[in-house]
């Protein structure tokens, strides 16, 4: 399940037009390391890797949409920075992901 929510963020931001190919290529790394780092966390945090990689799909959804509303760019955001929250000691590069793919996600509801 997990992996089927990375893979339609995958998806979602190779076929979006609204995101320039330089911001692709980016979040598109991004989002192989962030891979990695759910996989481990899941190991011990299914239920929490689920809810990251939900917001990350919500997120993700919503600043790809050819008319942004920005309330719900901004509510799938402060949902994903929340679902990290108390990771940063035992997942730090998690938290790093996770919160530069949020400010890349951001800049793209500009």
């Amino acid at each position: 399940m997990i992996q089927d929510h990375l893979d339609k963020i995958e998806e979602r931001l190779k076929q979006s037009e609204a995101v320039k190919e330089s911001d692709k290529a980016e979040l598109l790394t991004l989002l192989t390391t962030l891979r990695t780092e759910i996989a481990d966390l899941s190991q011990t945090h299914y239920e929490h890797a689920e809810s990251i990689v939900g917001f990350a799909e919500l997120s993700a959804r919503e600043a790809t949409r050819r008319e942004k509303n920005p309330a719900l760019l901004n509510l799938s955001i402060e949902g994903l920075a929340s679902s990290v929250q108390g990771f940063e000691i035992s997942h730090p590069k998690l938290v790093e992901i996770i919160n530069t793919f949020c400010t890349m996600i951001s800049n793209l509801g500009i």
